[in-house]
């Protein structure tokens, strides 16, 4: 068999990816993600409905600040998982990665699943609690980098963003599924039963979700631009060192284009609209069967947008997408609790369900814009640790900042003016780069991949 050149402008070791291989890829992304974010999310739901009444409130402080902010410790850690995975999948491969970091994700869920409460071990249950999110935190700053290459670097030019928005629907999938199986265990164990036992079936599922992705994933063919790398043995030797000498600003302009998407998106994945529109003792009080099965909803509008953005980018830009992105986010920003405050729970699903088109086009071309920032020896380190810093700067501790801003202001206009100001932040970090949709992503062309993205700069 003669060995072709990919449409991405270099050829792989033996031969292009097939379309089977492909679509294997795509899928193998899809539920990897998906089980990924299933484990990230379902702790920040825990948090925002039971963490704080079981693990904190012996300690006298506010228990809902301090569960939130276990849901924002784990992103200081993602960074080093970003740097560990993109230092491994630059010189060792990117599957190598994906397969560590889903089996580190699913022990830390499980065993959260089966931790005793403050009531049994005192204080060794909130820092057991918080060492186990800790390693969530980890695997989740490797998991994401990893993902996006394995589909993007497999894709063809033109399709980049239709590919790239696989491992980006992982996250509404695994926030459906995450706030779908908490609605469902509030049915079954409703009250009492939900803080005794109910909460802890959704971690202990991780366990079977894992092996069904550690299956999917192992039958997947390495990237072909790291098999060339590899091929060719040129992968560096400290990519994280490189990546900062030559590409520090780009890494920061990156990130905040993330963080404008990350602040926002965790009202919802974060848990702060849970806990705020059912907590017992704030303003709603609602019953949280319904707004679980509301931001379940949501999570299918974000899906379907992602999606779209991501086969929308392909056809007018990374950037073109994003900035309209951006708009709908903003305005979707303004809507969001006005509708929520109405108390109704059907307009409470219209507000997340608006604000979900926004994020979607904030975050399906993402993928393949990062792919396309960096240079192939380096990318790997450069999309992890962009994406890291960004969930840091954005939604680490977000829904920490707005139950704050509530507590201390008193109305939850603060949190809308926070909000925006995020989504402008990440506007403004667009408008700095140029579109570089379907850049040559091969060992090939890295003098070109090398000349820097951001407008106004000839080298990085």
């Amino acid at each position: 068999m003669s060995t072709p050149t990919s449409e991405s402008g270099f050829t792989p070791t033996g031969t292009i990816a097939s379309p089977v291989d492909r679509r294997r890829v795509v899928f193998a992304t899809v539920v990897g993600t998906t089980v990924e974010w299933y484990d990230f999310f379902i702790y920040a739901t825990a948090a925002a409905l039971v963490f704080g009444q079981l693990f904190f409130a012996p300690l006298g402080a506010n228990s809902a600040i301090l569960s939130f902010a276990t849901v924002g410790v784990s992103f200081l850690f993602r960074p080093l998982g970003a740097f560990l995975a993109g230092h491994f999948g630059d010189k060792y491969g990117r599957k190598v990665v994906l397969m560590w970091t889903l089996i580190l994700m699913g022990a830390a869920t499980a065993l959260i699943g089966v931790l005793p409460t403050y009531a049994a071990i005192g204080i060794w249950a909130p820092i057991l609690l918080v060492l186990l999110r800790i390693l969530q935190g980890l695997s989740a700053g490797g998991e994401w980098g990893g993902a996006v290459l394995m589909a993007v670097e497999h894709a063809p030019r033109t399709r980049r963003g239709a590919f790239g928005a696989s491992p980006q629907i992982g996250v509404p999938l695994g926030l459906l599924l995450a706030s779908g199986v908490m609605a469902l265990m509030a049915m079954i164990a409703p009250g009492d039963a939900f803080l005794e036992w109910g909460w802890r079936v959704p971690f202990l599922l991780s366990v079977v979700l894992i092996l069904v992705g550690w299956y999917v994933r192992r039958r997947v063919e390495e990237s072909p631009v790291f098999a060339e790398l590899a091929e060719r043995k040129e992968q560096t030797r400290m990519p994280i060192v490189q990546l900062f000498r030559k590409h520090a600003l780009l890494v920061l302009i990156a990130a905040l284009v993330f963080a404008g998407n990350n602040a926002v998106g965790y009202m919802t994945t974060g848990g702060y609209i849970q806990n705020y529109s059912t907590n017992p003792e704030g303003p709603l009080a609602l019953d949280r069967t319904p707004v679980l099965w509301a931001v379940t909803g949501s999570a299918v509008t974000w899906l379907l947008s992602t999606l779209a953005a991501g086969f929308v980018s392909d056809r007018i830009g990374r950037r073109t997408t994003y900035i309209i992105g951006w708009i709908l986010q903003l305005g979707g920003v303004f809507l969001l609790f006005p509708l929520v405050n109405t108390e109704n729970i059907w307009l409470i699903f219209l507000a997340l369900a608006i604000l979900t088109i926004g994020l979607g086009f904030t975050y399906g071309p993402q993928a393949a814009l990062y792919s396309e920032l960096f240079p192939a020896s380096i990318r790997f380190s450069g999309v992890s640790i962009s994406y890291a810093i960004g969930a840091i700067l954005g939604g680490a501790f977000a829904p920490t900042i707005a139950t704050w801003l509530v507590s201390e202001t008193g109305t939850t206009l603060s949190v809308t003016w926070y909000l925006a100001g995020m989504t402008l932040i990440g506007l403004i970090a667009t408008l700095l780069l140029r579109d570089r949709s379907g850049i040559p992503l091969g060992p090939d062309h890295e003098a070109e991949q090398a000349v820097s993205p951001i407008r106004g700069l000839s080298k990085a």
